[in-house]
């Protein structure tokens, strides 16, 4: 059996039957065996090396590895949405962009966690079918969109209420600096997308910020944001 271990280097080789004319064919192929990688170019302990395209294509499938460290190399531009949903802040970014980019990483378009609540709440679609469906994650797309209250493809292809949410994780201290860092960058978070496509954004969020430390209503804010989702076509005002 492979070496279970995160550290562990070891492939294994899974082998497979097959009887045709009473003759037995084995052949094999090799599977990952280590539970966690790091996102880098880098060689192992027995020579083999892990390019890091390809350490992503693994992560971003079904099986080994399940875990991915990285450092801000994986933090803007790469999608590991397919099949994870939890992001660990081992250190906590300075500023709300960085916090934004590192969670957008798995906050995406038919995101796992959009793709599980889909299942939960869709899979009645598929069931009792007589045949199965080329493509039934298509036909629960189509029915949860048909069923949305708002008419935008925002739902249910980015956001799809259900038991799993992409999950915020940051391991921390008690009484430490991150505790009040990151009461900083949730507050943050809410007043950073007024400042979208702003000159100056520093400057304008530092100044929304300090509204919002003065009592002012939050809620009020989202009048004030930037609306990037297109408007329906039925839409009069276009």
């Amino acid at each position: 059996m492979p070496d279970q271990s995160v550290g562990s280097s070891l492939q294994g080789v899974i082998f497979g039957r097959r009887f045709t004319d009473e003759v037995l064919d084995i052949s094999k192929f090799q599977m990952r065996g280590r539970f966690a990688m790091r996102l880098a170019d880098y060689k192992d302990e027995d020579g083999a090396v892990a390019r890091l395209g390809g350490v992503r294509d693994a992560f971003n499938s079904p099986f080994r590895p399940f875990v991915l460290a990285t450092t801000s190399v994986g933090q803007e531009g790469l999608d590991f949405h397919p099949y994870c949903y939890r992001v660990y802040h081992w250190n906590l970014p300075g500023n709300p962009v960085d916090l934004e980019q590192r969670e957008g990483r798995v906050h995406r378009f038919k995101g796992h966690a959009v793709r599980l609540n889909l299942a939960e709440r869709q899979a009645g679609v598929v069931r009792g079918r007589g045949q199965a469906p080329d493509d039934p994650w298509k036909l629960m797309f189509e029915r949860a969109r048909s069923e949305a209250a708002v008419d935008t493809d925002i739902v249910p292809y980015w956001i799809y209420e259900g038991s799993v949410r992409v999950e915020r994780r940051v391991p921390m201290l008690p009484f430490s600096r991150e505790v009040t860092r990151l009461a900083w960058l949730k507050r943050s978070l809410t007043v950073y997308r007024l400042a979208f496509g702003q000159p100056r954004q520093d400057d304008l969020v530092e100044y929304l910020q300090t509204l919002a430390g003065a009592g002012m209503d939050t809620s009020l804010f989202g009048d004030l944001q930037i609306q990037l989702e297109p408007r329906a076509l039925n839409d009069s005002k276009l």
